[in-house]
C-alpha cells in the first residue's frame, strides 16, 4: 500500500479511546513531573489518584493522616498543591479524571480556581469527577458523611456543572470496585445502574426539564473487566442495552446521543498476582480486548495498571509497558477500522440476554426496597458472600488461576529481582509535605478563610448548592481538612455496614477439621477463641478483612470487626475489652510500618504485649521481616490465598499450650 493509501485508509478509521495511566504519588511536584513524562510518551488523558488524606477530607497532619500522606496517590491539601500538580499542562488543554468521591466537590473546586489562575476559559474543561459514594459504602470505603447529605453533594455538583462547566462529566459511577470485592457480573450491572438511577432521581429535581435529558447524557461510567473475556466483553454489552432502555422507559430521554452508554475502564487489578507476576501482561491484555473489541460496547477511555502492582509501587517504566500495550492495539493492528464485529453471533447474543435478565432481577429488588441508599447494607451483604464463594471456588481448584493453584512451580522472574524492582514512596514526602502545608497556612489571609468558611458552613447548612461556596474558599486557600471538618460538622460522620453477620452461616464445608481445632483451643482457653479483625489507618480496602472474619466467624471463633478507618488506640481498646486472644490487622495502603510500630506500642503500654499479632497487606520482604522483628506473629501477602491456613495459623497462636512452649524456648 503507497503512504497516500495508507493515510486514507488511517483517516477512515475510528478514533481511538482516550489513553490514560492512573497515577499520583509523594507530591504534587513529584507527580507533575510523571504526568508530563507519560503525556510527552503519547498518553491522551490524565487520571489522577489521590492520597487517602486526601480522599476522606483530612489535612497531611492529621492524626489519621499519619503514614499515608502520598502513599497511594498525591496529597493535595490546597490550591497551591493543586497549582503545582498541574504546573505547565493546560487544563483546557486536556481531558482530566480524578478519581476522588466524597471530597469530590472541593476537588473540583480547587481544579477550577487552578484553571482560572492559568487564564483558561472554565467553560472549555474536559473531564471526569468520580463522586460515586455509593460505590464507597460498598468496597471502597473512602466516605465521609451519611448517604443521603452525600447523595445531596454529588447532585450538587452535576447541577453546577451544567450552568458552568458544560463539558464535563459530574458523576462516573463506578462499577470497577464493586468487582474488585467479589461482585457477580449481574450485580455489577444491577447496583452501579441502580447508582445511577438514585443520582438522577435526586438531579431531576434540581434542573429544569428542558435541560434534565443533557444531564443525562453527561453521566458517564467507569467499568471493570475481568479475566472471563466473553462473559466481560457480553456484560459491556449488556450495559449499553440496559442504560439504554432505562434512559428511554424511566427517564423519557428520546435523544440517542443523551442515551448512549459513555464509559472508561480500568481493567481488573483483583486478578493480579504476586506469584508469577509476568503473567499478569497477559491478563491485562486479554482483559483490555474485553472492553475494546465490541465497537458497539467499547470504552471511551481505557487505563491499565502496571503488571506489577500486587507487588508495590510501579516504576514509571512499567506503567509505559501498560501505555504501550494500549498504543499498539489501536496503531498497529485494524481493530478501529470496523464496525461490530458480534452483531448478529448468537453466543454473544444469548449471553447479554441472560446477563440482562439477571440484572434486571436484582434491580427490581433494590427498587422493591426504596432505590440504592436505602439497599446498601443488602448490596454490601450480597457483595462479602459472593467473595466468599469466589475465594473458595478458588481455593477448591475449581477456578484455575495460572501460578496460584495450578502450574505453581516455575522460573524465577529476572523482571522481579534487584533493589529496583519496584519504585518506593519517597520516605521524605510526608514531612515535606506538611511543611509546605504549614507554611500555606500560615501566608494566606486569615480574614478571608474565616469568612469562606462561614458561607460553606451556611451553604451546607441551608441547602445551597455547595460548589459555588466551595470553589470560593479554593480561592480563599482552604485546605482540604478544613472543608472536610465542615462537611462532617454539619452532616456528621458515618460508619458503613461491614457486610460480616455475627451469626455462623451454614457455609461450612471443608471446615470439620478447623472447627475442631477451634473447639480443642477454646477448651484450653476457657472461653471461646477470640480473634479481633481492625483496619487502621484510612485505608478502606475492606475485602480481606471482610473475608478473614467471615472465615473465622464460620470456623467457630468468637470474631470482632467493626469495619474500617481506626486508630491504633481504638483497636487496642476494642482488644482490652474483647478479651482478644489474636489480632488480626489489614493495611493494604502501604502504611504498614507506622500504623503497626504505634499499635504494638499500644499493646504494650496497656499490658497486652504478649498478645499475637497477625498482618495482612501488599508487604515487600524486606517489611515484612522488620515486622517480625519488631514483634508480630505472621506477616500474609495477596499470595497467601488460603484462608484456611491462615485460620490455622491463629488458632495456634491462641493456643495457651504453643504459647508457653514458644515462651520457653526464649
Amino acid at each position: 500500500m503507497s503512504q497516500v493509501q495508507n493515510e486514507t485508509a488511517r483517516k477512515s478509521a475510528d478514533d481511538p479511546w482516550l489513553f490514560r495511566t492512573y497515577a499520583g504519588h509523594s507530591t504534587a511536584k513529584a507527580s507533575n513531573a510523571l504526568y508530563r513524562g507519560n503525556l510527552a510518551k503519547g498518553q491522551t488523558g490524565l487520571s489522577v489518584a489521590f492520597d487517602l488524606p486526601t480522599q476522606t477530607g483530612y489535612d497531611s497532619d492529621h492524626r489519621l493522616a499519619q503514614g499515608e500522606v502520598g502513599k497511594v496517590g498525591v496529597p493535595v491539601a490546597h490550591l497551591g498543591d493543586m497549582r503545582a500538580l498541574f504546573d505547565a499542562i493546560p487544563l483546557d488543554q486536556m481531558n482530566t479524571s480524578m478519581t476522588i468521591n466524597a471530597t469530590a466537590p472541593w476537588l473540583l473546586a480547587l481544579y477550577v480556581a487552578a484553571a482560572e489562575e492559568q487564564g483558561a476559559d472554565v467553560s472549555k474543561l474536559q473531564g471526569t469527577v468520580q463522586n460515586d459514594i455509593i460505590k464507597e459504602y460498598l468496597s471502597r470505603g473512602t466516605y465521609v458523611c451519611p448517604p443521603h447529605p452525600s447523595l445531596r453533594m454529588i447532585t450538587d455538583v452535576a447541577a453546577w456543572t451544567r450552568e458552568h462547566l458544560p463539558k464535563w462529566n459530574p458523576m462516573n459511577v463506578c462499577s470497577y470496585h464493586l468487582q474488585e470485592a467479589g461482585a457477580t457480573p449481574q450485580q455489577e450491572l444491577a447496583y452501579a445502574l441502580a447508582t445511577a438511577q438514585a443520582v438522577l432521581d435526586d438531579l431531576k429535581k434540581k434542573v429544569p426539564p428542558e435541560h434534565f435529558p443533557a444531564m443525562v447524557g453527561r453521566i458517564s461510567f467507569f467499568v471493570n473487566a475481568g479475566i472471563r473475556f466473553v462473559t466481560e466483553l457480553c456484560k459491556m454489552r449488556a450495559f449499553a442495552e440496559l442504560w439504554d432502555e432505562i434512559c428511554r422507559e424511566r427517564y423519557g430521554v428520546e435523544e440517542e446521543k443523551f442515551r448512549r452508554f459513555r464509559y472508561g475502564v480500568q481493567v481488573n487489578s483483583l486478578g493480579l498476582t504476586e506469584q508469577q507476576p509476568e503473567n499478569n501482561v497477559y491478563r491485562i491484555l486479554l482483559e483490555m480486548l474485553a472492553v475494546t473489541l465490541s465497537k458497539n460496547a467499547r470504552a471511551r477511555a481505557v487505563q491499565l495498571p502496571a503488571w506489577n502492582e500486587a507487588l508495590g509501587l510501579p516504576r514509571p517504566w512499567d506503567q509505559q509497558w501498560s501505555l504501550r500495550m494500549q498504543q499498539i492495539l489501536a496503531f498497529e493492528t485494524d481493530l478501529l477500522e470496523y464496525g461490530d464485529l458480534f452483531d448478529g453471533n448468537r453466543v454473544i447474543a444469548s449471553k447479554v440476554e441472560a446477563l440482562k435478565a439477571g440484572a434486571r432481577a436484582e434491580l427490581a429488588h433494590i427498587d422493591a426496597m426504596g432505590g440504592a441508599v436505602e439497599a446498601i447494607e443488602h448490596m454490601k451483604m450480597r457483595l462479602v458472600e459472593a467473595n466468599a464463594d469466589r475465594i473458595q471456588r478458588i481455593e477448591r481448584g475449581e477456578t484455575i488461576v495460572v501460578g496460584v493453584n495450578k502450574y505453581e512451580s516455575g522460573e524465577p522472574s529476572p523482571l522481579t529481582s534487584g533493589p529496583e524492582a519496584i519504585m518506593l514512596a519517597d520516605p521524605k514526602a510526608e514531612a515535606d509535605q506538611i511543611a509546605r502545608l504549614e507554611a500555606w497556612r500560615a501566608a494566606r489571609d486569615q480574614d478571608a478563610v474565616r469568612a469562606a468558611l462561614a458561607d460553606l458552613e451556611a451553604a451546607a447548612r441551608d441547602g445551597t448548592n455547595i460548589m459555588p461556596a466551595s470553589v470560593a474558599a479554593a480561592k480563599a486557600g482552604v485546605t482540604t481538612g478544613e472543608w472536610g471538618d465542615i462537611v462532617r460538622g454539619v452532616f456528621g460522620q458515618y460508619r458503613a455496614p461491614t457486610g460480616v453477620s455475627q451469626a455462623p452461616s451454614n457455609k461450612t464445608e471443608g471446615l470439620d477439621e478447623l472447627r475442631a481445632e477451634v473447639d480443642a483451643v477454646s477448651a484450653k482457653l476457657g472461653e471461646r477463641l477470640k480473634f479481633l479483625v481492625g483496619k487502621p489507618g484510612l485505608d478502606g480496602h475492606s475485602n480481606g478483612a471482610e473475608q478473614i472474619a467471615t472465615r473465622a466467624r464460620d470456623a467457630g471463633m468468637d470474631i470482632t470487626y467493626e469495619g474500617i478507618r481506626l486508630t491504633p488506640s481504638e483497636i487496642v481498646a476494642a482488644a482490652q475489652k474483647q478479651g482478644a486472644h489474636v489480632i488480626g490487622l489489614s493495611i493494604l495502603s502501604g502504611s504498614h510500618m507506622p500504623l503497626i510500630e504505634e499499635l504494638l506500642s499500644e499493646l504494650r503500654g496497656a499490658g497486652l504485649g504478649q498478645t499475637p499479632v497477625v498482618v495482612g497487606g501488599i508487604i515487600p520482604d524486606v517489611d515484612a521481616e522488620r515486622l517480625r522483628t519488631m514483634g508480630v506473629a505472621r506477616v500474609y501477602t495477596p499470595k497467601d490465598f488460603d484462608l484456611n491456613r491462615i485460620m490455622f495459623d491463629i488458632v495456634a497462636l491462641a493456643d495457651p499450650a504453643g504459647v508457653a512452649t514458644e515462651e520457653a524456648t526464649r
